[in-house]
């Protein structure tokens, strides 16, 4: 990615930078940045921005593919909605020099891996969208699923945006966390409802045990050094973990007041090797 282009010297935006913090002022401008709090903000406005249109474009065969003409309209909305927010992100990146044109041209964001392959914290390609827009959604169920899961995972790490020390996310944030409000309630609908029905609960359910895994390892590693850099530049709020766990706790007393089973969950930074293991 390139660097910041402002015209003044690193120690000089840095200073300018450190004397706003400790005002609590927002950063507005590249000239008020350091390279590494430019560097830092340009990577994650890019996951955001890279999210949600890989999102919108994974989301476009489900508006065919709804089960009434009243979901079709309301799954377009949905895909409206996420082209939108990643418009706005790159509006954001191009508002700071970045070259939001040529990134885009170089990526592929329909690219999708098998649905059987686990990536776990991995990326599966140059584009820096949130790993789980990389699976497939090959049902109804799949596509609800999303909705309850991710749609309100991305919810709660965007609540760490909502105090961010860079004033332009911070207020684009408001405008696109109303809207992926209504995303999170329209799986919060349908995942009750196939939930309670007896004869697709065991559909939901699994597809429950498919995607849980790979939610929950979109929030990165806990005591990270970079989440902790983040942190310190007000980029975040919140460790990796505390977001998760929260998160964790929401959806699991959903879940399971719908009848649903939670499936067992061990980060792979606690797993045990297998050729480590002595037998016997």
């Amino acid at each position: 990615m390139p660097g910041n282009p402002s015209k003044f010297s690193n120690s000089e935006r840095e200073a300018r930078m450190l004397e706003k913090l400790a005002k609590n002022e927002s950063i507005e401008i590249p000239d008020d940045m350091s390279d590494e709090y430019y560097d830092h903000l340009m990577n994650l406005m890019l996951q955001q921005a890279d999210s949600e249109l890989a999102g919108g474009f994974g989301y476009v065969p489900w508006i065919m593919k709804a089960p009434t003409t009243e979901e079709m309209l309301i799954v377009s909305n949905i895909v409206r909605d996420e082209v939108r927010h990643g418009r706005a992100m790159y509006r954001l990146l191009e508002d700071a020099d970045f070259g939001v044109d040529d990134w885009v041209e170089k990526m592929d964001f329909g690219f999708r891996i098998e649905d059987d392959h686990f990536l776990g914290t991995q990326r599966a390609a140059a584009d820096k969208r949130v790993n789980i827009f990389y699976y497939p959604i090959d049902s109804w169920a799949d596509f609800v699923m999303f909705n309850f899961l991710m749609d309100r995972g991305a919810g709660h790490q965007l609540e760490d945006v909502k105090v961010s020390t860079y004033g332009p996310w911070r207020r684009e944030i408001d405008r696109i966390f109303k809207e992926e409000l209504t995303h999170i309630a329209h799986g919060d609908y349908w995942v009750k409802r196939l939930a309670l029905d007896p004869s697709t609960k065991n559909e939901i359910q699994e597809s429950l045990e498919r995607w849980w895994p790979r939610v929950m390892a979109i929030f990165g590693r806990p005591n990270s050094r970079k989440n902790l850099r983040y942190r310190e530049l007000g980029l975040k709020k919140r460790d990796n973990h505390e977001v998760r766990l929260t998160f964790a706790q929401e959806v699991t007393e959903k879940a399971e007041a719908w009848g649903l089973t939670m499936p067992k969950w061990i980060p792979e930074w606690e797993r045990i090797p297998e050729d480590s293991v002595i037998p016997g």
